[in-house]
């Protein structure tokens, strides 16, 4: 098969498109053939710095497609159907082995491309909206990187609980795009801080719930704009800044909560946020929600696909397309 790999870390330039072995199934596994591709933000932090399963190693998270074999232990699917899976690594190719237990049929009528984009995306936002962060109707919550694929599933997911909705972005012109998500008021935290923002907007109280997916010293910020009893759920190092310590000697006056939270670990765990994720892929089925992708490449141009998204050009989902 062809895939898109690289022998060490680096920048988008370590890619190349070569020729691999096929992966063997194993009892517990489906393979697909892979015919969309969702570029996830730790794929970018994997292959910047990650861990190599192998040289050449084939990096990513999530990927759709129709199902060529299932493995002797696997029930619920046959070949032939389509799903989309997550895993810690491989889908950048055009064949790919996953744990049935990572696997979702994708809805009658829902595209695969779109159904790609889904699982890692919107079970992240939902989890760290109303699992972790405990977002009821009425309260207000700050979402970081809006006009990425966790921000606008986050937006949108907000927005339908009843709350009151802020989010951050560098483009005034994606924070605009983002209003007709559900988005309530826009900061462009390259034309001002968006500490101070929260601040003047809630009228000093600050927001009940905060999704962080940048950070460094994006987070140690984002603390500081929490209401009273106010929840901070914090993933990902897509700012890429990182630092020794936290200060979270504040949340201890205002009984606030600082929260760590990886959708994997809930995956691993048990059938709860499998069956999240199914019940999310059904409201994308049914156009209740909306999966916006900004740009598709070709697998063999994995590494400008990656260096799109590390320029912060996109607005939602970038995919590939072996």
């Amino acid at each position: 098969m062809k895939a898109a790999v690289y022998y060490e870390t680096g920048g988008p330039e370590v890619f190349s498109y070569e020729d691999v072995a096929d992966p063997i199934c194993q009892a517990h596994e489906l393979l697909y053939r892979v015919e969309a591709v969702s570029i996830e933000g730790g794929d970018t932090l994997n292959r910047l710095g990650g861990v190599l399963e192998s040289v050449p190693h084939i990096v990513g998270y999530q990927a759709a497609g129709t199902v060529l074999e299932v493995g002797s232990l696997v029930t619920g699917f046959a070949v032939g159907d389509r799903v989309v899976a997550t895993g810690t690594h491989g889908s950048h190719a055009e064949l790919r082995t996953v744990g049935a237990s990572f696997c979702w049929k994708i809805p009658e009528g829902l595209a695969t491309e779109i159904a790609a984009c889904v699982p890692i995306a919107f079970g992240t936002a939902h989890d760290a909206l109303f699992e972790f962060g405990m977002l009821q109707p009425g309260e207000h919550v700050l979402i970081h990187a809006g006009a990425s694929g966790v921000g606008l599933a986050a937006i949108q997911l907000a927005k339908r609980a009843g709350a009151t909705v802020y989010a951050t972005a560098s483009s005034s012109d994606r924070l605009e795009r983002l209003k007709d998500f559900g988005l309530d008021h826009a900061i462009n935290y390259a034309d001002v801080d968006f500490e101070v923002a929260i601040r003047e907007l809630t009228g000093g109280r600050g927001v009940d719930v905060v999704v962080d997916s940048i950070g460094g010293p994006t987070l140690q910020k984002s603390l500081r704009t929490m209401a009273y009893r106010g929840r901070c759920v914090s993933f990902g190092d897509a700012g890429r800044e990182g630092t020794d310590k936290f200060d979270l000697s504040t949340l201890r006056g205002n009984n606030q909560r600082f929260i760590g939270y990886f959708l994997g670990a809930e995956l691993f765990m048990g059938t709860r946020a499998y069956d999240m994720i199914t019940g999310l892929l059904s409201d994308v089925a049914s156009g209740e929600l909306q999966v916006v992708i900004d740009k598709t490449f070709p697998l063999e141009a994995a590494g400008e696909a990656h260096a799109y998204i590390e320029d912060r050009l996109a607005f939602g989902r970038v995919v590939l397309v072996p």
